[in-house]
């Protein structure tokens, strides 16, 4: 296989499926707080500096072999006093949290205060660390070892998971374990959508790193708990339009369990309630309304295919010409090109790069519009079902002259059959373009029948791809 782009830029293209989140809801909300304090970057923790990531500390940096003090009282503070003023404020709210499993841990009153209100506790990993430069057998064991804690800590193990500071095998690696419900490693969507690891169907509910309270310890990032709340109310009343959509909040014990922090979440909780229209759920309830009203269906996907599979499949896209696949076939192709409009796009690069005299190949491969290869039957079946589509197997007596007539003035000038794409058009319409093409100087005209050859590749990949 040659080179295949890995990244999907498509997703759920330009109509999203319809959410019908339940009792007509607007938008589906997902209010995640991240249990962090504890298992942050430590010497006390076995690590080789203290933690400089996302704090009130300006320009906070490592500390080699150190203890920072200061670092770990504001983590502290967010477990000794953030958390206790978030559960009293999101009580009766569903919420899922993102817990760190070393911090969980240590924070026995605090999980059992999670259970106590029927939070969901999702993982957050095993330490709240870097995984970047982690090698992917060191990050598999970890992601079983955080199961493993959090199972002992927690009483039942995590079904969501969220690692955050990931690295670019994560989700793959959190996908493969076939034990979560849903994958938050993404920020790449407005609504949940399945991706295939193997064998394993993977629901992803991508998270949010800009409604996320974290922007208080970055730049650009929030000042005051208005700012913070202005942003929420924001992005809730665009999603509120739109409808059909999810909105993560991404809360910090430390962060946004400040007091003045605190106002803008509170901002925000007034003033969707006061809108209405919001679902306000756990990210495992989103999970099992996804998987039960849009559960996954596997499909062919042009850009997995072997080479003879492609062809076999897509050689006649361009008429009697399969070498425009084959080329095809080598291009960079990824997921954007598992469509019809993406393949399309693919086969028209190899058109329009092609020489000279191979376009001109593809041309004369092209049958004469209600010619006398129609007549005899002996079209392809895709050019075959085209031409009935526009009635020209049905013609009258003039109007077959007349189509007779105008395919040989037009061989007779630029040297190649008359190409159009009946689909796109009437008996009277391809008429019409007939009468006025054939009057075209050669180099326009050759231009014009390379466009509608893309576009009746196009339509034939529309018919068969989604």
């Amino acid at each position: 296989m040659p080179d295949r782009y890995p990244r999907d830029t498509l997703g759920h293209g330009e109509a999203p499926p319809e959410a019908n989140w339940p009792h007509g809801a607007r938008v589906a909300v997902s209010l995640v707080l991240n249990y962090e304090e504890g298992g942050e970057n430590s010497v006390l923790h076995g690590d080789a500096a203290s933690e400089a990531f996302l704090s009130d500390i300006a320009g906070a940096s490592p500390w080699p072999g150190m203890r920072h003090w200061n670092m770990e009282s504001i983590y502290d503070y967010g477990a000794r006093a953030g958390f206790w003023r978030l559960h009293r404020m999101l009580r009766g709210q569903p919420v899922t949290v993102y817990g760190v499993a070393t911090a969980l841990a240590r924070s026995p009153a605090q999980v059992a205060a999670m259970k106590e209100a029927g939070w969901e506790i999702a993982s957050h990993g095993l330490k709240w660390v870097e995984h970047r430069d982690m090698p992917e057998e060191v990050e598999r064991a970890q992601i079983a070892e955080a199961i493993r804690l959090h199972a002992e800590v927690v009483g039942e193990p995590p079904r969501g998971w969220y690692t955050g500071r990931c690295s670019a095998n994560t989700v793959r690696l959190t996908a493969e374990t076939g034990r979560f419900d849903w994958i938050s490693d993404t920020y790449d969507d407005d609504l949940p959508y399945w991706r295939e690891v193997g064998a394993r169907d993977q629901l992803v509910i991508p998270y949010t790193l800009e409604a996320n309270d974290m922007r208080f310890a970055v730049s650009p990032g929030w000042v005051t708990g208005r700012d913070f709340g202005d942003y929420l109310c924001d992005t809730y009343d665009t999603l509120h339009a739109e409808g059909g959509r999810m909105m993560s909040v991404g809360l910090h014990c430390r962060l946004v369990g400040r007091p003045g922090k605190a106002s803008g979440l509170k901002q925000f909780l007034d003033h969707a309630r006061q809108k209405g229209g919001a679902w306000f759920a756990t990210r495992g309830e989103i999970a099992a309304h996804w998987a039960a009203h849009h559960p996954h269906q596997r499909r062919e996907r042009p850009s997995e295919m072997p080479l003879d599979a492609f062809v076999q499949r897509f050689g006649g896209i361009v008429e009697h010409s399969p070498w425009v696949a084959e080329r095809a076939w080598q291009l960079e192709l990824g997921a954007a090109h598992d469509t019809a409009t993406g393949l399309a796009s693919a086969l028209a690069r190899v058109l329009r790069t092609a020489t000279a005299e191979e376009r001109l190949g593809v041309l004369r491969a092209h049958p004469d519009l209600a010619g006398k290869l129609a007549a005899a039957r002996r079209l392809t079946a895709e050019s075959t079902a085209e031409q009935a589509s526009a009635g020209l197997d049905a013609l009258t007596d003039a109007e077959r002259a007349r189509f007779t007539e105008l395919n040989a003035a037009y061989v007779g000038r630029f040297g190649v059959p008359f190409i159009i794409a009946v689909r796109d058009h009437t008996k009277a319409s391809i008429l019409s373009a007939f009468e006025r093409r054939v009057g075209a100087d050669p180099a326009t005209e050759l231009a014009e029948a390379l466009r509608q050859v893309e576009r009746i590749a196009e339509l034939r990949l529309k018919a068969i791809l989604p």
